[in-house]
């Protein structure tokens, strides 16, 4: 299908072009946008105020600014509509070229359209550099997703925090806040860019934190040259907000002491990390590829005895001195917890004295299945699985001990009867002791009187 065109006078719009060069150059959205956007407004403005069905379509020139408004027409034998149609004789005085099924495009200059083709223009620009400025402003940000920004807090009523980031706004809600920090307007507050999205209107939203463990490992690259540069390696990273966290760091030249740069002399380096995060504690351990001294180091301040690690698993057993134990579960289990998210490793800690007593059990069990595998050897037991059999021997221990108590029992109240009527027997020979003495009594007085009367005979 062939295009031809019947060119007629030109919109100037040589102004308008010098003003979205200007406009370019100041905010960085692009003429050709504005143009596109321009040239649609202006088909849709056309047919509203002319009320036209025409097929219209506007073209602007992005050197000149000539404006043309053409009307699409449909090359025909017989014209039945006259606003989509042309006949082919009409058509052929605009170009030769012309066949039936072709296109031809005629040049209109309606009336007054210079004028309503400035106020639409003027519309569609407003609207279109929010949206575009809106766009450069994303695209700004969104390359700023995980570094650090500072800004002045302007809201603070204890629910979400904004902060004035310049040309956008930041917000950080609740749950990316420090626990224990207060804000206040017109505070200076450096945190990290979590996401940028989209908000109401279309407008740019960035979403900061100063909670995630992201921002301990920006803080450590700025004030520390060393992991800016690469020479010491950031490895992990885990924390509880506003009360401590641990940071796990390698360096593959064995002349640099990781721990100690990222220190500093005297405590300088990391006093002005903990300065930021409102006094938390950072525990700096060094990295190790053996899980069994990083697991270790990662306990820190607890000392630990043992560590028996299970690759497949990522599981690890921790033995600790008993006085160490409360020490490396921390309070609440922060410290275990913090360990296990910096190792991202199954952590069970277990005292010594706990350790002895699960050992000593196992050990029983051992032996329980040993005597009975020795058993079905030597009686040639059929039909009893070592299971069972160590279910029978387990059973008959728990009898065991069962009888015993029994026993005890049995031995205790024959002893407390045999007590009792001992305290019984003591408390009855008074009574004797006083009945025979009153018995015997008037005995001694007889024996009395007879001697008596013996004396006086004589």
């Amino acid at each position: 299908m062939k295009k031809a065109r019947a060119n007629g006078p030109a919109i100037d719009s040589k102004e308008l072009i010098e003003a979205l060069e200007e406009l370019e150059k100041e905010r960085g959205i692009k003429k050709d946008v504005i143009l596109e956007s321009i040239e649609t407004a202006l088909v849709t403005a056309y047919k509203r105020n002319f009320e036209s069905s025409e097929n219209v379509r506007v073209t602007m020139d992005s050197n000149s600014g000539e404006t043309h408004v053409y009307a699409e027409k449909e090359v025909v034998e017989v014209v039945e509509n006259p606003n989509l149609q042309i006949n082919l004789a009409d058509a052929q005085k605009i170009s030769k070229k012309l066949a039936i099924g072709d296109i031809a495009e005629i040049e209109i200059v309606p009336k007054n359209f210079g004028r309503i083709a400035a106020q639409t223009a003027k519309q569609v620009i407003v609207q279109k550099i929010r949206e575009e400025s809106r766009n450069v402003l994303f695209e700004a940000f969104n390359d700023r997703k995980g570094e650090i920004v500072s800004g002045l807090v302007q809201k603070a009523d204890g629910g979400v925090v904004v902060l004035d980031l310049g040309r956008l706004e930041g917000v950080m809600t609740v749950r990316e806040q420090i626990p224990t920090e207060k804000y206040h307007v017109n505070d200076k507050l450096r945190a990290y860019v979590v996401d940028v999205e989209r908000g109401a209107k279309g407008s740019p939203q960035v979403l900061v934190s100063r909670a995630c463990p992201d921002f301990v490992r920006k803080l450590f690259e700025l004030e520390i040259p060393e992991i800016y540069e690469g020479v010491i390696e950031l490895k992990s990273v885990s924390r509880d907000p506003g009360s401590r966290s641990k940071v796990a760091v390698y360096s593959p030249n064995e002349n640099i002491d990781p721990v100690g740069s990222c220190v500093g002399q005297k405590g300088i380096r990391i006093q002005n990390i903990i300065n930021e995060l409102s006094g938390e504690k950072i525990d700096v351990i060094e990295w190790n590829p053996d899980p069994a001294i990083y697991i270790s180091s990662a306990l820190l301040p607890a000392q630990v005895m043992a560590v028996d690690v299970h690759e497949e698993e990522k599981f690890a057993q921790v033995i600790v001195p008993d006085d160490q134990l409360s020490l490396a579960i921390g309070k609440a289990g922060q410290n275990a917890r913090l360990a296990a998210k910096l190792t991202t490793w199954k952590i069970d800690i277990k005292s010594e004295s706990q350790f002895r007593e699960m050992m000593q059990k196992a050990q029983e069990e051992t032996e329980n299945i040993e005597e009975v595998q020795d058993e079905i050897i030597n009686e040639e037991m059929v039909g009893e699985t070592v299971e069972e059999k160590v279910t029978k021997k387990a059973t008959k221990k728990t009898t065991k001990k069962a009888e015993e108590s029994e026993e005890e029992k049995t031995t205790k109240k024959v002893t407390k009867k045999a007590a009792k009527k001992e305290e019984e027997d003591v408390e009855e020979k008074p009574k004797k002791t006083r009945k025979k003495k009153t018995e015997e009594e008037p005995e001694k007085e007889k024996k009395t009187r007879k001697s008596k009367k013996a004396d006086t005979n004589e």
